[in-house]
């Protein structure tokens, strides 16, 4: 075979994706049939131990491939990768440098052996040698050879850079990944659920029971409770967290879709089908689909559902194929689906199949001691996101989260809180701060909030007893940080039934 074809064989081995170690394999066996090669090794320098050892080898034995290290300057091998020149050696016996380290060359032939060294170089740095023994030839010309083989080492070095690149991305990737995985579990763990009311208490206890299991669960209560929290925290915390969390608001979902989402299509299946589209399944394999909404599905969907559920397989739309299903299922409703049960409007047997592990989440309004706990967390997290210093909520302004019946419940509160941080120029947030819902006239007996005089009454009063708070009651203080007189705020205080030393 001559050069060219050698060439070209050579960077067709390199061009396949296999694993490295395979691939100089090939190469050598390349050399050995094409370029009378007896003997061949390719070593790599590793800069921390500062060694050199032999990464494959061609007619060498494994236990003689473990004693090939070598140091820097030491041998030929060593030589090559210090000064990154190759060498080439007519007959080796001529050479007092050869050492021989494998100790495979112990025959007399062996001293009619030429023996070739070439660097194997990324741009100017040598990360490696091609080492190759053939049988000692007059009329074979030394520079060719070694030019030969510093081609090849050329294109080894451009495979080993790439692979190595792709080997750093994938392991900074795979950290990437495990990074956000940790995060992930982190923000979703069970304690970082606000709350610590008998109720809620009640909830992280179902969590921590379920959440090693593969049993599925419905997560019922009004809309905004926080279900999808909860269901976050089952998958974060159980055995399937290394793998997908795939959520779908069944709601959000036109009818003629729905199916498609969940199951994926295949090619042609209906109008508009151009490509084969995996569902929600699929992509949820061996990992969790939390089905938001579930009581919004339409009957021919609920009948699939429970297919799968059962079977723990599906198909696509228009496909013929079964595909198997490793998937946890999380539901969650705020509908009553015993009603639509009884109505017809769900399916009894799917009812009972999601339906195995019920966690209730209570109304805002049935949980009164979380609303602090909660305000307080949004204040912290909408301050720190607006770079601002917002230390607590005034007096009458958590008079009036307190009184306030919060139908749209946790998110509702958390939009209040986060606008209200957003209106507040100090480090207070006010009553005035929060949106007009909540200032209603039956959160302040003594004062009518519906006129001109008993909102200006009501803000005073607010600011006074404020003002109080942050000087622990020195009235004088507090009229200079009002910017007023003590006689004006001493009679304001008298007239709101306002005594300073309360707040001492």
């Amino acid at each position: 075979m001559d050069h060219t074809t050698l060439l070209y064989e050579v960077s067709r081995a390199l061009s396949r994706q296999a694993e490295l170690r395979k691939t100089l394999y090939d190469v050598l066996d390349l050399l050995a049939s094409n370029m009378n090669m007896i003997r061949g090794m390719i070593t790599i320098f590793n800069p921390l131990r500062e060694e050199i050892n032999i990464e494959v080898a061609h007619g060498i034995p494994k236990s003689a491939i473990q004693k090939g290290v070598y140091k820097l300057g030491e041998g030929i091998t060593g030589q090559v990768i210090q000064e990154g020149q190759a060498v080439s050696i007519a007959r080796i016996s001529e050479s007092e440098r050869f050492l021989n380290r494998t100790g495979t060359r112990r025959n007399k032939d062996d001293n009619e052996i030429s023996f070739f060294c070439v660097p194997i170089k990324n741009q100017q740095q040598v990360i490696g040698a091609l080492s190759v023994d053939r049988p000692y030839d007059s009329t074979y010309p030394l520079a060719e050879g070694e030019k030969l083989l510093s081609v090849v080492a050329a294109m080894i070095a451009t495979k080993v850079i790439h692979l190595e690149r792709m080997q750093r991305e994938k392991e900074r990737l795979e950290a990437e990944n495990e990074r956000l995985r940790l995060e992930l579990e982190k923000k979703y763990h069970i304690k970082n659920i606000v709350g610590n009311s008998n109720k809620m208490r009640e909830v992280y206890q179902m969590i921590s029971q379920v959440a090693g299991s593969n049993a599925t669960v419905l997560i019922r209560g009004e809309s905004g409770t926080g279900k999808e929290l909860v269901a976050n925290a089952i998958h974060y915390n159980s055995r399937r967290s290394n793998h997908p969390f795939i959520k779908v608001n069944c709601a959000a979902l036109p009818a003629n879709l729905i199916e498609s989402e969940l199951f994926g299509h295949e090619k042609g299946a209906f109008t508009g089908a151009i490509h084969k589209k995996p569902g929600k399944f699929e992509l949820a394999d061996k990992g969790t689909l939390f089905l938001d909404e579930i009581g919004s599905v339409t009957i021919d969907v609920q009948a699939k559902l429970l297919r799968v559920l059962q079977e723990k397989e599906f198909e696509r739309v228009g496909g013929t194929r079964t595909l198997p299903a490793d998937v946890r299922i999380i539901a969650a409703t705020n509908k009553n689906l015993e009603e639509a049960v009884t109505a017809e409007e769900f399916r009894s047997d799917l009812y009972y199949r999601i339906n195995v592990f019920p966690i209730y989440m209570p109304p805002l309004r049935e949980r009164k001691t979380d609303i602090l706990f909660l305000a307080d967390h949004f204040l912290e997290k909408y301050a720190r996101e607006n770079a601002k210093t917002i230390l607590r909520f005034s007096t009458p302004a958590i008079d009036m989260l307190m009184t306030y019946h919060w139908p749209g419940n946790v998110r509702e509160l958390e939009n209040c809180i986060e606008r209200a941080v957003l209106l507040c120029e100090d480090k207070v947030i006010h009553g005035y701060h929060l949106p007009p819902t909540l200032q209603t006239a039956g959160e302040s007996a003594s004062m009518p909030a519906q006129t001109l005089e008993g909102a200006v009454e009501k803000l005073e009063k607010e600011m006074i007893i404020d003002a109080l708070k942050q000087t622990r009651g020195n009235i004088s203080a507090a009229s200079k940080m009002l910017g007023s007189t003590i006689r004006k705020i001493s009679y304001k205080a008298e007239k709101y039934g306002i005594i300073p030393r309360r707040y001492q």
